[in-house]
């Protein structure tokens, strides 16, 4: 296999050459977020063969440099993020690149939006109790960047195409910071819609979500086995050297 890392095949363990899988998240205050990070980057480390590490680039610890303290060699970093907003584009590189760290980090594109979520979250309608031709709130954190708007646009249209094959376009809505806001649409719905959250854990907007009227609000991605999946394919191809899917972050 060529490109800038040798890995071995899933399931074989780890070997000297092996990249860490650095799985960064936002952070947050609730125990459940970081429970879903550390069960998403220790099922790919295992599906991979590699040693793996989380990190936090807000809130709470460990952040990047914590995280890559004691790590040798090559490192693939995934941001654990739905949309490319300014914590992916920005503040990870910036605490890649202050964290000391003295090799190669190759950073993937965020894990959303992907094929894979849209499918996660029609089974988490289905497990809600959705039925196709019932009505769908597609609802995200909200964002005032733009890239992160239009990779949320891209999302709510991926789920689309699985609850609407062939019919109108699902338009995102947003729990703050942006519009339309999923209260509103909710409202103006009478609460006959199901919810289809956007986020990857439990806590403080999902539990805002529950608040809103619906008819139920499905259960955020958590730590699906295709979620893990695709944590798996942003690595490979970052260790395949896929320009248009990594790039190199900055050494200090």
């Amino acid at each position: 296999m060529t490109g800038p890392y040798e890995f071995p095949e899933a399931g074989n363990g780890t070997s000297e050459s092996s990249a860490t899988l650095l799985l960064v998240a936002h952070g947050t205050r609730d125990p459940r977020g970081g429970r879903v990070i550390r069960q998403l980057a220790h099922t790919a480390g295992d599906r991979l063969g590699v040693p793996v590490r989380t990190a936090n680039v807000d809130v709470v610890g460990p952040t990047v440099a914590e995280a890559l303290r004691g790590v040798i060699g090559r490192v693939v970093a995934v941001p654990a993020f739905l949309a490319s907003g300014y914590h992916v584009r920005t503040d990870l590189p910036g605490q890649l690149a202050d964290s000391g760290h003295d090799a190669e980090v190759r950073v993937t594109e965020p894990v959303g939006p992907a094929p894979e979520l849209a499918r996660v979250m029609l089974h988490r309608l289905r497990e809600a109790g959705w039925r196709p031709g019932e009505p769908v709130v597609f609802a995200a954190a909200g964002s005032s960047d733009e890239h992160a708007l239009g990779d949320v646009d891209r999302a709510a249209g991926l789920l689309g195409e699985l609850v609407r094959p062939g019919g109108e376009p699902l338009t995102a809505t947003y729990i703050t910071s942006a519009r339309p806001r999923t209260s509103e649409v909710c409202v103006r719905g009478d609460g006959g819609e199901f919810v289809a959250p956007y986020l990857l854990a439990p806590g403080l907007f999902h539990r805002w979500l529950r608040e809103m009227p619906s008819k139920a609000v499905a259960e955020p991605l958590g730590g699906h086995s295709e979620v893990a999946g695709l944590i798996v394919r942003r690595y490979l191809d970052a260790c395949r050297g896929d320009p248009a899917r990594s790039a190199v972050a900055p050494t200090a």
